[in-house]
């Protein structure tokens, strides 16, 4: 019997991506910094605090579509409350306000969402998808880098201060292609200036940038990939796929060929 695996981009089994929040004035040296490496970023942003902070630390409404073009803007609530302890009604607009204000600028549908002070609880999880919330992180590490099976309880490999370093060279050397590996990085841009550690993203980025075998993406981009890879078809003896999404994905074959099929292929494998 032929083996099929689904495969990142590329044929790649790992990706990384990083998870930064608030949008405070620091992410324009993270972004540069991202950009430089090829790296992406997802930035959770409170819409209602945009342009209200009287000390300046927070990006302006006017930079935030240039500032994070190529990386993701996603919700962070509109005020940052801590949700458990809200009604849940005050919940739904937190989020729905975050949305539409983020979305004008960022001039795409905002599917994301961190849950601020790592506040939340069944009943908010519950209601997100009714809200457009496609994935959501919490706090915590789980020094892994299995794929996770709730992406609206989705929790990071570490915080960029919880042995980063060591985690990313062991993310390197992995090499089981039979697995997808996710490394996921999240903080605050501005603890780097807190903690006068700048120089520990700028290594780690500049040690996991130009992988052959890593798919650098966004957190809503590797969702909307796993969902492509879950919606293919497969003939029963498998030597024939259809792509019924838009996006194109790649299988590997046998452990030897790299497939690109896509969006709306139809596909013989072998």
């Amino acid at each position: 019997m032929n083996t099929i695996y689904h495969c990142f981009p590329g044929g790649a089994f790992k990706v990384l991506t990083m998870s930064y929040d608030d949008g405070k004035v620091a992410d324009r040296r993270l972004i540069s910094i991202f950009n430089k490496y090829g790296i992406k970023g997802t930035f959770h942003i409170n819409g209602g605090l945009i342009g209200s902070d009287k000390t300046g630390q927070r990006i302006p409404a006017e930079e935030i579509p240039s500032l994070y073009q190529g990386h993701e803007i996603s919700c962070h609530t509109v005020t940052h409350p801590t949700i458990a302890r809200c009604p849940l009604p005050m919940v739904a607009q937190q989020v729905l306000e975050d949305r539409k204000i983020l979305e004008k600028l960022a001039g795409y549908p905002v599917r994301g969402l961190s849950y601020p002070n790592g506040s939340y609880n069944q009943e908010i999880v519950d209601m997100l998808p009714g809200l457009g919330i496609e994935y959501s992180r919490v706090v915590g590490n789980t020094d892994g880098f299995a794929i996770p099976e709730d992406f609206l309880r989705w929790k990071s490999t570490c915080h960029h201060n919880h042995n980063l370093l060591e985690l990313g060279k062991q993310f390197l050397e992995l090499n089981k292609k039979q697995y997808l590996y996710m490394m996921y990085v999240w903080g605050h841009s501005y603890e780097f200036d807190n903690n006068d550690n700048w120089e520990l993203m700028e290594e780690f980025c500049s040690m996991m940038g130009g992988q052959d075998n890593i798919w650098y993406a966004t957190n809503i981009q590797i969702v909307d990939y796993l969902n492509a890879l879950r919606q293919l078809k497969f003939t029963c003896e498998g030597d024939t796929v259809y792509n019924p999404s838009a996006s194109p994905v790649w299988l590997s074959i046998n452990n030897d060929q790299i497939v690109k099929v896509e969006g709306g292929e139809t596909k013989k494998l072998f």
